[in-house]
């Protein structure tokens, strides 16, 4: 099974030769800001089984968390793409909608709602984590 996406303009493009190991979506404030006011949906995945082409731009951050955290875009149509944490340099997450498929994996989980504004469309029917849930694999 090869997983596929990119972005926007198609000057990064990925692959994974395995499935992802789960997804979650997350209202934590940085991802607000990278989903222009929603959260985000992140989809992990083994970094070692993942092959990006196309240059992305890294900015570093420290999230809510704590963790040290690398989020990349494509700096030529600004799509979010990947994030990852020093934490756990063997995932990286992937944001769903740059998925060519973006139907092969549901969030299982919705983590910082206590940052989520009054009008987020939250799904009920997924655990919710005020904060960080546990880690994923």
């Amino acid at each position: 099974m090869t997983i596929t996406g990119g972005c926007l303009c198609g000057a990064v493009r990925y692959s994974s030769v395995s499935k992802p190991i789960g997804a979650r979506v997350c209202w934590c404030r940085d991802c607000q800001y990278w989903a222009a006011g929603n959260g985000t949906v992140n989809v992990g995945f083994y970094k070692a089984d993942v092959t990006v082409t196309g240059a992305v731009t890294d900015f570093p951050s420290t999230a809510e968390s704590g963790n040290s955290m690398h989020r990349e875009f494509c700096p030529t149509c600004g799509t979010p793409m990947f994030s990852s944490t020093e934490a756990r340099p063997h995932l990286v997450f992937i944001r769903a909608g740059t998925l060519d498929d973006p139907n092969i994996v549901t969030p299982s989980a919705t983590i910082w709602v206590k940052s989520a504004p009054q009008w987020a469309c939250i799904n009920e029917t997924l655990p919710k984590f005020d904060g960080q849930s546990p880690p994923i694999a």
